[in-house]
């Protein structure tokens, strides 16, 4: 069911399409009124994904108004309240890492909470439910929700890289060359993405429609792009999705076998089962391990941003899970 969009969002959309510049003063005041109160995490979630949009998605008209002072002042008071509630969320106590940003930490205790993380949830029951007894129209649903393992991954190393030198950047260029398919055009992986959800006639499910554990899963790869100076974070976060992603579309191409799916619909699972694996092993020893060397400062922070990913993977396949599981036993009672 589609939900409106939340105050925040609704101010925002009103000063992206007014035109006008400067803002009336009504609307500046009403931005002022709205931020001045907790946002809803939905609101909160909306509103950031716009405010990403203007800075790294498709060129728009409103492109040009990333850097409104009224722009960036919505997306600095929801990014800085949201980075508190992410802090706030301590680490499991058995990891080898906690997230003491002043502590000095060796390279292997990173390395060892990096793969910890990894395997804390390495396999979903959702995606287990995908491979062994979704449906093939519950298999599409889950799969529009998904995004595909690394939605938008392409980019987010993109500007990942930016900053960094020597083996660290050796590497994510050559993840990055791997998501362009090694230079063939029809092995780009977003291309691969647009002939699964062709094949499998999946729909792109809006962001009102969307629950707010899907919407800030994406919204984290935003907040990690457009501030630099979180870059130790991103690099844990984007390191943790090469870790997963492996075994997670070995998964979904069993529940294609099972379902029938089209022939169409497997190369972008496929690649992704082969390559990641050996993706995130490089991850972490080409670009993690050199940059500690030389940023040793940054240990925490790393393990931080994977945190971040593993927790809300964790809320989004949970709710996923759920929904989907309580949309199937619907189904059963009403045939």
């Amino acid at each position: 069911m589609t939900q409106s969009p939340a105050p925040v969002t609704r101010a925002l959309m009103r000063v992206l399409t007014g035109g006008s510049l400067p803002l009336p003063l009504s609307l500046d005041h009403e931005l002022d009124e709205l931020l001045a109160a907790p946002v809803d995490p939905r609101d909160r979630a909306l509103a950031l994904l716009l405010t990403y949009d203007l800075l790294s998605g498709p060129l728009q008209p409103a492109s040009r108004l990333a850097r409104h002072p009224a722009v960036a002042r919505v997306q600095w008071q929801l990014e800085s309240a949201w980075l508190d509630e992410l802090d706030a969320i301590g680490m499991p106590a058995d990891m080898p890492i906690q997230q003491d940003l002043g502590a000095p930490v060796s390279p292997d205790r990173v390395v060892a909470a990096l793969r910890s993380l990894a395997a804390r949830d390495r396999l979903p029951g959702v995606y287990r439910w995908v491979a062994r007894q979704a449906s093939h129209d519950e298999l599409v649903a889950f799969l529009a929700l998904e995004g595909g393992p690394d939605a938008g991954f392409d980019d987010l190393v993109a500007a990942c890289q930016v900053g960094l030198t020597g083996r660290p950047k050796l590497e994510l260029a050559q993840n990055y060359w791997d998501e362009m398919g090694g230079g063939d055009p029809a092995a780009v992986h977003t291309v691969l993405h647009d002939r699964l959800a062709a094949a499998l006639t999946m729909p792109r499910v809006p962001r009102e429609e969307q629950p707010v554990e899907g919407l800030e899963r994406v919204a984290l790869g935003g907040l990690l792009a457009a501030n630099h100076w979180l870059q130790p974070e991103m690099l844990g976060a984007l390191g943790l999705i090469e870790l997963q992603a492996g075994p997670r579309c070995r998964l979904v191409l069993q529940g294609f076998e099972r379902v029938g799916a089209p022939r169409d619909a497997y190369p972008f699972y496929e690649v992704h089962a082969e390559v990641d694996p050996v993706h995130g092993r490089d991850w972490v020893d080409n670009a993690v391990v050199p940059v500690l060397a030389e940023h040793p400062e940054w240990a925490p922070r790393i393990v931080r941003g994977a945190w971040w990913r593993s927790l809300l993977n964790a809320r989004f396949f949970a709710v996923a899970d759920t929904q989907l599981r309580r949309a199937a036993a619907g189904d059963s009672l009403a045939a």
